[in-house]
């Protein structure tokens, strides 16, 4: 059995004998419509009795389409079609000149429904902020812990607002005789990594007491502070020191050891 040539097999030259023959001269398979032609009764209209009366002998314009604009000159707008346009500097004269001419305003007097008062810079300056202290001796960490953090956070203050530093400057003394209840002076852990891998360090309640008894109170104060900018400066108003002495008596601060834990309202600076 031989293969077909260039001129395929038997049916599929008889197909394209036959579209060619359909096609015709013309190369394509539509045939030409062929309009039926006028009937006698009712003759096709001449082009001339398709114009308006007062066109008559001459070429109608084309009709403009929607999405193409009619171009004017100056020649063909008449004169009462012609608009002035004020320019930008003109127009800018004419508003400061209404502004300037039109009666002012009566006030409408206080708002009676925003009544919320907001701090304002002046509440959050250093000079107006005031200075306690804070007695740790015998205090119980957790407690003493959220006592303070409410003075250095501003909630004792008529001005408090949580995206403010309205608080105060915390001086807290004799950290070494803070007290922990039941047994957390041992099974209180404490952790801190240096960042390289395996170096991490446990240390108890009682022996990081007997070394460094400044950071237990921060550590537990810091914790009920805000995250972020505002609890990074709220943090910095917070002086821990290990004994009785401290080197903040030019500040005179206020000893509230006394109204911790109560309603007792703080006494504010003058």
């Amino acid at each position: 059995m031989s293969w077909p040539g260039k001129q395929g097999w038997p049916a599929q030259a008889a197909g394209r004998e036959r579209g060619a023959s359909e096609r015709g001269a013309g190369g394509s398979r539509r045939r030409a419509r062929t309009d039926p032609p006028p009937s006698p009764s009712c003759p096709s209209p001449s082009p001339a009795a398709l114009r308006p009366p007062g066109l008559a002998g001459s070429t109608p314009a084309p009709a403009a389409r929607p999405n193409q604009r009619a171009t004017l000159t100056h020649s063909s707008l008449s004169p009462h079609h012609a608009v002035a346009r004020p320019t930008v500097a003109a127009a800018a004269t004419a508003v400061v000149a209404a502004a300037t001419t039109a009666a002012p305003t009566s006030s409408a007097g206080p708002d009676l429904w925003n009544t919320t008062y907001y701090p304002r810079a002046g509440d959050t300056l250093k000079d107006v902020k005031t200075w306690y202290l804070v007695d740790a001796e015998g205090q119980t960490l957790g407690r003493l812990a959220s006592s303070v953090a409410q003075l250095v956070r501003g909630k004792h203050t008529p001005a408090y607002h949580p995206s403010m530093n309205t608080g105060a400057y915390v001086v807290v003394i004799n950290a070494e005789k803070v007290a922990v209840t039941g047994n957390k002076a041992n099974d209180k852990l404490y952790r801190r990594h240096t960042g390289r891998p395996g170096s991490m360090k446990t240390e108890t309640f009682k022996a990081l007491q007997v070394r460094i008894p400044e950071r237990i109170v921060e550590k537990a104060i810091r914790g009920m502070l805000p995250s972020g900018k505002l609890g990074n400066e709220l943090f910095r108003q917070l002086k821990v020191y290990k004994g009785a002495a401290h080197p903040h008596e030019a500040q005179q601060p206020v000893d509230v050891t006394a109204g911790l834990g109560t309603k007792t309202a703080m006494p504010q600076k003058a």
